[in-house]
């Protein structure tokens, strides 16, 4: 027996710790182990690198929405699997799963709450939905949120995050582009704001249609925002795109955004934005 296991044997055995599954948080970020309870006080915000973890409905309203004050609004009902669609996995059974995962019936949530007093519609895109793909669901509960808002005379402000449309929709999905869109035109119609939050990722239809038709842009810091992804751009035109391209510091350079703003500064600044746009609205 060689020294080294004379001595490992000879040290008294002390059993492993048990620890809970979800005690340590692994920041997509930068790599780095966080305690989970740390990950969830900081708003999910990276303490180490500063990176914006996705986050989906439920912590988003707690977040931003003043506490007490909101109340989820019930989710459009709308025809499932209209095609049919089947690829690796049935349509129905990814609908089911994403359900399960989430426990939420489709990709955007709405409710109606106060931001700092100030009366809002707020809705949010769950992008553990599915990759909070838009389709028949997502633009019912959009046109929800509008009429909400239009009904109660409060602005509409979203949080996007998306991978696009719903491609198990086919062309219904993308009829949900233009159909946002008229939407909008009658909150503005009625002189109300709406305010657009981008969030890691907004990309494809989303990205070409509601998410880039705010009165006012914002976004958190480094999220990911454009329509097609940057390898297919630069396969097209044959030329490497500048560093941070398609991220939100790039695009409030190049004109794009209005600001970009951290987590812990978020809800201030609705508030600030919210207070200027209605009382201009009621000017």
């Amino acid at each position: 027996m060689s020294w080294l296991n004379r001595v490992r044997n000879a040290i008294p055995f002390i059993a492993k710790r048990e620890t809970a599954d979800n005690l340590w948080h692994k920041c997509s970020g930068c790599n780095q182990m966080v305690f989970t309870k740390e990950w969830e006080d900081n708003l999910s915000v990276c303490p180490k690198c500063d990176h914006h973890g996705r986050i989906g409905p439920k912590d988003r309203f707690a977040q931003i929405l003043d506490a007490g004050s909101a109340v989820i609004l019930p989710t459009p009902v709308v025809k499932e699997d209209p095609l049919k669609f089947r690829d690796s996995k049935k349509y129905t059974d990814r609908i089911k799963a994403a359900r399960s995962s989430t426990g939420e019936t489709d990709a955007l949530i709405n409710a109606r709450g106060t931001i700092e007093g100030s009366p809002v519609i707020m809705g949010v895109q769950d992008f553990a939905y599915m990759g909070g793909s838009m389709g028949m669901g997502v633009g019912a509960a959009f046109v929800q949120g509008v009429e909400e808002a239009i009904a109660r005379r409060a602005p509409y402000l979203i949080f996007t995050a998306a991978g696009g449309a719903r491609m198990q929709e086919g062309i219904l999905s993308l009829m949900q582009m233009p159909r946002a869109t008229v939407a909008i035109r009658k909150l503005h119609d009625a002189g109300l704001p709406y305010i657009v939050v981008l969030t890691d990722p907004t990309t494809g239809g989303v990205t070409a249609s509601y998410a880039m038709l705010g009165d006012v842009q914002i976004a958190e810091p480094n999220a990911l925002i454009g329509f097609a992804g940057q390898r297919v751009i630069e396969n097209t035109i044959r030329e490497k795109l500048p560093e941070g391209f398609q991220r939100a510091e790039y695009l409030l350079e190049h004109g794009m955004l209005d600001m970009v703003v951290h987590r812990h500064e978020l809800k201030a600044k609705l508030a600030q934005v919210i207070g200027y746009l209605t009382t201009r609205a009621a000017a």
